[in-house]
Formats: structure tokens, C-alpha cells, sequence
């Protein structure tokens, strides 16, 4: 790979720091794929905390366990891919100042072994603050929908089921929602397909074709924030494969979309990694004075926020 965005940040006079929630807390298990947002200009981040341990052998991998190259490792008590959010707030330097535990409705008990809301992103919506992630526990077949949990301060104090256009669909994850427009997602980013949700339906509203060949299938990522008279978002991208063992493995990248007023792509970056490992995701972008932060997991072991300057997006973008 080329020069990671970590070291393109820092470079420039920017920052990359962990984003840690105490052992107390977590038991010392995964936390991963932090979303941001800056809210009446603070800084707000939800952290996943996922409950189990990823192992992940890097690089050559010639030293993987009997079960390949990724391993999951949970407690002995419980075998699910549990998922807690706990609700943050930064100082400007991007040290943790607040942390509170997202106290979520029992609406239903678990009826699969993936629970909570997963990878949920941060959104102001007609003056309300939502989670909005993918949830696979209503249904015994691991049925994914996106969902909206409305919060006051770090409780959920209202949830709505989004039924997707395509009801036969299986599993609906990683919608990004558009800062300044109301319950609009970017649904698939290539060709571009934006859905409006009412209630609980959401409704296709336009679809663009892109102008820009991608290598791979374009996923979501961070939202979608005002950039040039358009909109900017991160997006990745999955290599899959299987190793002599037969075992399933994966790299991600990511990379800078650009679309315009109207929604259609018009610009990409290069791909990129922000620290150069395998399994890296986003779902975090907002703006501040001169810079983003873009907050981004790390194998699903960590979760980190970066600064980096406008300029040196805009030429990573060009370049």
C-alpha cells in the first residue's frame, strides 16, 4: 500500500488518538468502529464495544491458529458478537472527557446470536440525536434491518425498525445518513441510491448512476457531510478470499467519494488504509473549524479518532 491516511495526518500536523473506555467497564474486550459527531460544537463519539477479542494474524500470515488466520474470542459465559454503545464526549485535543453507557430499550429478548445495535452512526435529525446501525436479533434467521434510536442524553428513549424498499432482502447494514437532509440514508453508493424512511418504511427516492469505475463493490461508511456545494463521504471496500486451509479472510480499504448537489458521484480518491491493517472500518466523519475528524476501528480491538486538515484531504482527493 501506499502512504497510510494516519501518517499523511500526522505529516500534515494533525492527530491520531486512541479512544479508550476503561478496562472496568469493558472487561478488556474489543472496542471497534467509533462514529462521531460535532453537536452545537461538541464533540460527541459513540464507541462499539463488541465483548469479545478478535485475533488476526497480519501480513505473511504464516503463523495463523488451527482455526485460520481470524479467530473470535469471547468469554467463556457467553459465545454471542454482543454489542454495547457507550456515548462519549471529547475535549478539543480528542482526550475522552465524558463516558456514559447507552442505556437501550428491552424491547424483545434475543433471538440470535449477533445482539445489539451494531457499527451505529451519530445523527441530528429535526433537532433530535439518533444511533442508527444494523440490528440482527429480532429474527432467528439473523435477519438485518437498520434501525433509528432516538437519545436523550445516554438513554434510548424511542426505536424504530426501518423496513428496506427490497423486503425480501436479507441482511441491511451500513446505510450512511445524510447530515443535512432528514432521514435520508445513501443506501448503495455505486450506483448511488438514496432512500427517505417515514416511520417505519424507507422509500428508494433517486437513483444516479456512477461516472467512475470502482474495482470493487463500493460499501457504506461514515455519513454523508456538506463538502463544496455537494457532499463527502468514506466509504471501503472488501477483498475476500480463501486461504490453504479453507479458511475465509478479508482486506479493507477505503476511500474518499465526493458526489454533487444532486447525489451523483463525481469524485473519488485512491484507496486507502489508516494504519495499514487488514480489518480497518469507518463510520465517522465531521468537520470542525479547519479540519475532519474521522474516527475508524482498528481489527476490532481498538477505536481511534483522527484530525486532519481540510487541505490535506482536498489534495489526497486531487492527488
Amino acid at each position: 500500500m501506499s502512504e497510510t491516511l494516519a501518517s499523511i495526518a500526522l505529516r500534515s500536523g494533525g492527530a491520531v488518538a486512541p479512544l479508550v473506555i476503561p478496562h472496568s467497564l469493558t472487561g478488556g474486550t474489543g472496542l471497534c468502529n467509533p462514529s462521531i459527531i460535532v453537536d452545537n460544537d461538541k464533540i460527541l463519539v459513540n464507541v462499539r464495544h463488541v465483548q469479545y477479542t478478535i485475533y488476526h494474524s497480519e501480513k505473511d500470515q504464516k503463523f495463523p491458529s488451527w482455526y485460520g488466520p481470524l479467530i473470535y474470542l469471547h468469554p467463556e459465559d457467553d459465545l454471542t458478537l454482543r454489542t454495547e454503545n457507550y456515548i462519549c464526549g471529547l475535549n478539543d485535543d480528542l482526550s475522552i472527557n465524558t463516558i456514559d453507557k447507552v442505556e437501550m430499550l428491552q424491547l424483545h429478548q434475543p433471538q440470535w446470536s449477533f445482539v445489539g445495535l451494531e457499527d451505529a452512526r451519530l445523527v441530528r435529525w429535526d433537532d433530535k440525536l439518533f444511533l442508527t446501525g444494523v440490528r440482527r436479533d429480532t429474527t432467528s434467521n439473523g435477519q438485518g434491518r437498520m434501525e433509528l434510536s432516538e437519545l436523550g442524553g445516554h438513554k434510548e428513549i424511542s426505536r424504530v425498525r426501518v423496513h428496506p424498499p427490497d423486503h425480501n432482502s436479507y441482511c441491511e447494514k451500513n446505510w450512511m445518513p445524510i447530515i443535512d437532509r432528514p432521514f435520508h440514508y445513501v443506501k448503495w453508493t455505486n450506483p448511488t441510491e438514496v432512500v427517505r424512511v417515514e416511520g417505519e418504511r424507507a422509500w428508494t427516492e433517486s437513483t444516479e448512476k456512477s461516472l467512475i469505475p470502482f474495482p470493487r463493490d463500493i460499501r457504506g461508511g461514515s455519513q454523508l457531510i456538506p463538502y463544496k456545494g455537494g457532499y463527502l463521504a468514506i466509504t471501503h471496500e472488501v477483498d475476500f478470499w480463501y486461504g490453504e486451509g479453507g479458511h475465509k479472510d478479508a482486506q479493507y480499504y477505503h476511500r474518499f467519494v465526493v458526489w454533487d448537489d444532486r447525489l451523483q458521484v463525481i469524485q473519488a480518491s485512491k484507496e486507502f488504509k489508516f494504519m495499514d491493517a487488514r480489518i480497518e472500518f469507518c463510520c465517522g466523519l465531521a468537520e470542525k473549524g479547519d479540519d475532519y475528524l474521522i474516527t475508524f476501528g482498528y481489527q476490532d480491538n481498538a477505536a481511534f479518532i483522527m484530525r486532519i486538515s481540510k487541505q490535506a484531504v482536498d489534495e489526497f482527493i486531487n492527488g
